[in-house]
């Protein structure tokens, strides 16, 4: 099995039209971490800003961090019945 430099953890989701992928790295020889948050868009993503307008886009965010956190954070993802 081949030994990588780093630990990665991947999350992805989709959303009408919308491709999101959450990565986090963390080296292992080294105190540095990196976490990158790529969007696709299809058809584009002026058509997921149409979406957005009728959205509220604060909202969003806030449950997409939510989501991204929630595993380094020990919290059940948003929407999860155990929630107390």
């Amino acid at each position: 099995m081949e030994q990588r430099d780093f630990d990665e953890t991947r999350a992805t989701g989709r959303l009408p039209n919308l491709d999101i992928e959450i990565v986090h790295r963390r080296a292992r020889h080294e105190d540095a971490e990196q976490i990158s948050i790529s969007l696709r868009a299809t058809p584009s993503i002026a058509a997921f800003a149409q979406f957005l307008e009728s959205a509220n886009p604060m909202l969003m965010w806030m449950r997409m961090m939510q989501l991204a956190w929630s595993p380094w954070l020990g919290l059940p993802p948003p929407g999860d019945k155990r929630r107390g």
